[in-house]
């Protein structure tokens, strides 16, 4: 039997219905999820509403909201509100967000373990005048995240992670939770051409961003890209940006995302899932176009 992925989609300005058309097809088309970022200017839990009243069974999930973009009894509210009106096929996630964001917004933000536990104590108390909450899962790019979503949490969700290191995180969630639905979900960016080449110069260009953040720059570290992250701080320091995909190793770049012909891809959904993720969250971009071609793209591989 196959094993469906869900599929991450973002809309941006001029382009929303388009992306809720895209959402109508991946339900018809047996995909397990729809996970909507904020990225590109887009709302993700307006959007996650819109999609919800736009299908009948595929579940939609917030992959994240940031916390410090609203008061927790306000999104509780409105997460309460897309939970009853789907039937139960809503799910919440959210996460700190990383420093630039923070900046660009002027946010003065705490320390992201104790702001996490705060916020989702606050949702929670929400509850008692929302009505029931979808389930709650946090953005766990490292392991002390990862502890307190299993903590406090129903799931975690991860972006851009190494699958190799996968299974020494996992070993933080214990074997009952996994069994009982817990969510376990990564955002992975993906590019689907036949011309390998081609599809891994578009991920190189997508994980630049990644590869200029601290947090991730860490996370990477630790799941032992040692000399990578430091060649690439160096190009950092040295202001010299347009040199990071260069040093973007082989390795490095198969381990957290997918790129490549549809048999290369579809493979690697599965060693995905291989490696303990029930729900790989695939964000598709294209080499020859934009969210709707890669979109497209990925349906193909399932037909």
């Amino acid at each position: 039997m196959t094993r469906m992925p869900a599929i991450g989609l973002a809309a941006s300005p001029g382009r929303r219905q388009q992306i809720i058309d895209l959402a109508k097809e991946a339900e018809t088309r047996g995909f397990t999820g729809i996970y909507c970022p904020t990225a590109g200017g887009g709302d993700c839990v307006a959007l996650c509403q819109a999609i919800a009243q736009a299908t009948n069974t595929i579940l939609v999930g917030a992959s994240i909201q940031p916390i410090y973009f609203r008061l927790s009894a306000e999104l509780a509210r409105g997460a309460a509100f897309i939970h009853e009106i789907s039937g139960g096929r809503f799910r919440l996630g959210i996460g700190v967000t990383h420093a630039p964001v923070h900046a660009a917004h002027g946010l003065a933000v705490g320390k992201p373990l104790g702001d996490m536990r705060d916020y989702v104590a606050g949702l929670r108390a929400a509850e008692r005048s929302t009505g029931p909450l979808p389930p709650i899962i946090i953005a766990s790019l490292r392991s002390k995240m990862l502890s307190l979503a299993v903590e406090i949490a129903d799931g975690a969700v991860w972006a851009c992670s190494s699958r190799a290191y996968m299974a020494t995180q996992l070993k933080l969630v214990p074997r009952d939770k996994r069994d009982t639905g817990f969510f376990l979900g990564d955002m992975i960016p993906t590019v689907i051409d036949e011309d390998e080449a081609a599809a891994k110069a578009v991920m190189k260009k997508t994980l630049t961003m990644y590869c200029q953040l601290p947090n991730y720059r860490n996370y990477w570290k630790e799941a032992g890209y040692v000399e990578e992250m430091a060649a690439i701080e160096a190009a950092i320091t040295a202001k010299e940006l347009d040199r990071l995909p260069g040093l973007m190793t082989d390795r490095w770049l198969s381990d957290n995302g997918l790129y490549g012909s549809p048999t290369k891809v579809r493979d690697g959904i599965e060693a995905w899932f291989d490696a303990g993720i029930n729900t790989p969250i695939i964000v598709p971009s294209s080499t020859s176009g934009g969210q709707a071609k890669a979109a497209a793209e990925l349906f193909a591989i399932y037909n």
